[in-house]
């Protein structure tokens, strides 16, 4: 009878095992959890930028138009300087 063990050595060692289990899960799943807070931070941020630019849009084909504008109007007055000096 003394190579058996005892039942309350056995519960313990079970509980034991059972805790550094259950230890292993969170530690699985609190890594899950701040991988999921980094993806969720980086969409954020791609979600404002894409809302940044979506309102500085408009801004940014008024800036191309004046430019172009005042290109055709710069190469008109080149034309006609040198057509018409």
């Amino acid at each position: 009878m003394a190579s058996t063990a005892s039942p309350t050595h056995l519960d313990s060692a079970e509980q034991v095992a059972r805790v550094l289990r259950s230890n292993e899960e969170t530690q699985k799943f609190v890594a899950e959890q701040r991988k999921l807070m980094a993806e969720q931070a980086t969409l954020q941020a791609e979600a404002s930028k894409l809302a940044r630019d979506r309102m500085l849009a408009p801004w940014q084909i008024v800036a191309t138009s004046v430019a172009a504008t005042a290109a055709l109007i710069g190469g008109t007055a080149a034309v006609v300087k040198l057509f018409f000096p």
